[in-house]
């Protein structure tokens, strides 16, 4: 690979003899992983080689996903980077928490904090980018989380509104990508002697909104995939000067190695932090550090929300899809109209005022002219034991029917929604019409 200009100059003068060992890895191939989902009945039912497991992730496995199997399509398996999954290990949330990722686009690590809540508390998913933000909406429904909401807000405007309200938060910062050169051959092309200061200036910004959101007592992950010490250390550096937070030091008997503490201000705490370097493990570059803030943490206390509840004329739409379709209690949550939808919203939600969300909870369905259609995510976010109706298709039979075409069930009786499987793995709906399963896979995802 050829390398931008100075990159291989600058490494050298910080690394010394390990430089040659280093610079080596940029004509290697890139390693694929992924993570299977624990929110599934059975996780480890997938059609991929478990042979291989990330010694630090313990969801994660070497190994390459087909976006178009039915593992993917059902949510069973997120293809994940095998560094990148790292930051999750690390961060680790416990059930019951709040938790947000602040710069959470396209979903990785938000879902690896979602696989460890087990359902439980509440995640914010932010991301400033619009049209990034749908995408994390749709791989979290893929993934099948019901207790997050997606936000689109820049870190300011969320630490305005969010003042010391979070157990844990995630910041995996924007970065120069020099860990990613591998497999992102564009992060060769924005890279510049001068984007590593770009870059760090920014991330001082992102972390001091972050600092303002964490509870007393709150842990803050922040991470890059980058090697740049401005963008790693120094910014670790700058937090331990200018805030509280202590760090919590990294387990480093394995493939993560201490952060260097003389490529800052040459504070030894630095050292707690960790990074995975390409030439020591089978991964691209990364940087996490986890620093702790002290005191205790509070009790939840839900915001005021003034929301939308269904009318008498939709609540009655929806218990009656949901009795006919649904087994009881297979939907928690607080019940909120947004627009014509209907969404089963989290508990546990902080106030909303001033805060753009785009995805308020587990998406159910719309209302449509005196009739409720539900909404694809409910294939994706409960099990098949949820449904009175599942309908299982043949691999030939999932093909078709991803492309958006009906599949006949002549046996199954009367006019109602179910659930339609391939491998025993939920992945769409249909709603059955004497016989025939009439196509309800979103346009945007038919192939």
């Amino acid at each position: 690979m050829k390398l931008p200009d100075g990159f291989a100059d600058k490494y050298r003068r910080l690394l010394g003899a390990e430089a040659d060992g280093f610079l080596a890895t940029f004509d290697e191939p890139a390693t694929s992983g992924f993570r299977v989902n624990p929110l599934r009945p059975d996780p480890t039912d997938v059609n991929l080689s478990l042979s291989e497991p990330i010694p630090y992730s313990e969801w994660g496995y070497y190994g390459k996903v087909d976006g178009n199997a039915v593992d993917h399509v059902s949510g069973y398996v997120y293809s994940q980077e095998p560094s990148a999954q790292m930051v999750g290990a690390v961060a680790s949330p416990q059930p019951g928490m709040r938790v947000l990722d602040l710069c959470a686009a396209p979903g990785g690590k938000s879902t690896h904090l979602a696989s460890a809540m087990r359902g439980q508390g509440l995640l914010v998913s932010n991301e400033i980018n619009a049209g990034r933000a749908r995408v994390l909406s749709s791989n979290l429904e893929r993934f099948g989380v019901a207790n997050a909401i997606v936000t689109n807000n820049d870190p300011d405007t969320l630490a305005k509104a969010w003042p010391e309200t979070f157990d844990m938060i995630l910041v995996d910062a924007p970065c120069s990508g020099e860990g990613m050169f591998r497999k992102d051959h564009d992060a060769v092309q924005y890279w510049t002697p001068t984007y590593n200061d770009e870059c760090a200036a920014r991330q001082r910004d992102i972390v001091a909104a972050a600092f303002k959101m964490l509870a007393p007592g709150g842990t803050l992950v922040y991470s890059t995939c980058t090697f740049a010490p401005e963008e790693d250390e120094q910014i670790v550096a700058w937090l331990l000067d200018n805030t509280d937070l202590a760090v919590v030091p990294l387990d480093h008997a394995g493939v993560l190695a201490p952060a260097r503490p003389e490529w800052a201000d040459g504070n030894p705490a630095i050292a707690g932090a960790g990074r995975l370097w390409p030439q020591s493990h089978r991964g691209e570059g990364h940087f996490v550090a986890r620093l702790q803030r002290p005191g205790k943490l509070p009790e939840h206390v839900p915001g005021r929300n003034r929301l939308q509840t269904p009318t008498a004329e939709q609540r009655t739409l929806w218990s009656d899809f949901a009795d006919y379709t649904l087994v009881a209690d297979a939907v928690t949550g607080d019940l909120a109209v947004f627009g014509d939808y209907l969404y089963a919203m989290p508990h546990d939600l902080p106030r909303l005022k001033g805060v753009r969300v785009t995805h308020p909870g587990l998406q159910l369905g719309e209302f449509k002219k005196r009739r409720f259609v539900p909404s694809h995510s409910l294939a994706t976010a409960l099990p098949p034991a949820s449904f009175h109706t599942t309908v299982e298709l043949t691999d030939a039979e999932f093909g078709r029917y991803r492309h958006g075409e009906t599949v006949r069930r002549p046996d199954i009786d009367g006019r109602h929604f179910a659930l339609i499987t391939n491998q025993g793995k939920g992945f769409a709906l249909g709603h059955l019409v004497n016989g025939t399963v009439k196509n309800l896979v979103p346009k945007g995802l038919r192939v």
